[in-house]
């Protein structure tokens, strides 16, 4: 097969690809080819190419749906959103004197992917890399939703107060502009965290980390 047509078979198994997984509720033949201008044929060959792979699935409507080969993708991506958050969660906790981590969406719960704990201070929360929790509770997991329907009249940051440990005060952001990444960067303290003082310290810490993901 020559290059550039090698090249346009993968283009448009991912245009299909992302059509599905933007539709939780999936997708026909007939409205993939209607929304990508393909032949049905196409979009069949290449429906059986993802599916072979374990990356869509074809559901007992007849719709295809994303499979779950995706969620391991997900997962090998982990390390490297690993590394690009070290530097800049490192800063952060040293600055704030804190814990910072970096939250992902993992399953429909809130993952923490990476987490640094400040140097200098006689105690801090600990937070476990691993750790999961409902995205409806925690700044984390809030930051999140909120960056799904967001307001512009509202806050760039979240806070919350004791909903994932007693006494323990979240302050995150999340980190926008990077296609398919739902996450967000926070620090957590036993309630010496004074949100305006933190808040944009926070804002400034997921926009250095979504430039760095660009």
């Amino acid at each position: 097969m020559p290059v550039a047509e090698s090249a346009q078979t993968l283009d448009r198994g991912v245009r299909v690809l992302l059509a599905v997984a933007d539709a939780p509720a999936g997708r026909s033949v007939a409205e993939l080819a209607a929304e990508l201008g393909l032949a049905r044929p196409i979009v069949y060959r290449l429906l059986a190419t993802l599916a072979a792979h374990g990356l869509v699935r074809r559901a007992g409507d007849g719709t295809y749906r994303v499979g779950l080969a995706v969620l391991d993708l997900a997962r090998r991506v982990q390390p490297l959103l690993r590394d690009a958050a070290l530097p800049v969660l490192r800063a952060l906790a040293e600055r704030i004197g804190a814990t910072a981590h970096l939250t992902v969406v993992d399953s429909g719960e809130a993952l923490a992917v990476a987490v640094v704990e400040p140097s200098w201070t006689d105690y801090h929360v600990a937070y476990r890399v691993g750790s999961r929790h409902p995205l409806g509770r925690g700044a984390a997991g809030r930051a999140i939703l909120v960056a799904r329907d967001p307001d512009p009249a509202g806050p760039s940051y979240l806070v919350t107060e004791g909903e994932l440990q007693p006494g323990a005060r979240g302050v995150a952001a999340a980190v926008l502009g990077v296609p398919g990444l739902e996450a967000s960067v926070g620090v957590v303290a036993l309630g010496d965290l004074v949100p305006a003082d933190v808040g944009p310290h926070v804002v400034a810490a997921a926009a250095q980390l979504a430039a760095a993901l660009r």
